[in-house]
């Protein structure tokens, strides 16, 4: 075991010759303690950076969700609109199919003639 003295507040730091990492369950100098503490806060900070960019994507994809739901019911409206115009254009063509075949039965122009009766 080496033993190391910070020269800020003169404690002293063990350090162990085995394993290079630093010892995070001993006691930390105030050096080690203020970097350690900026990279935790480093992380965090990344953490709630990419947890701010998932929640605007989130939204996003909420609002644009949201926004093609009230398209399509926009559209299935307009679908029923043109069903029922459909419906009663339809409706109205047959009685006016019906009109016009009275029409034609009753005018001499459109009656058919029957060949047989007059031959006879």
């Amino acid at each position: 075991m080496e033993l190391s003295v910070d020269e800020e507040d003169g404690t002293f730091t063990n350090i162990s010759l085995a394993d290079d990492s630093e010892h995070l369950s001993g006691r930390l100098s105030s050096k080690e303690e203020r970097a350690h503490s900026a990279m935790m806060n480093a992380d965090m900070d990344a953490v709630e950076a990419e947890n701010q960019v998932e929640l605007e994507e989130k939204t996003r994809l909420i609002n644009q969700v949201l926004e093609l739901q009230h398209t399509l019911e926009d559209l299935s409206a307009r679908v029923d609109a043109v069903k029922e115009e459909n419906l009663k254009l339809k409706s109205e063509n047959q009685v006016l199919g019906q009109y016009i075949e009275n029409l034609m039965s009753a005018s001499s122009v459109f009656q058919t003639t029957d060949t047989k009766s007059k031959r006879k």
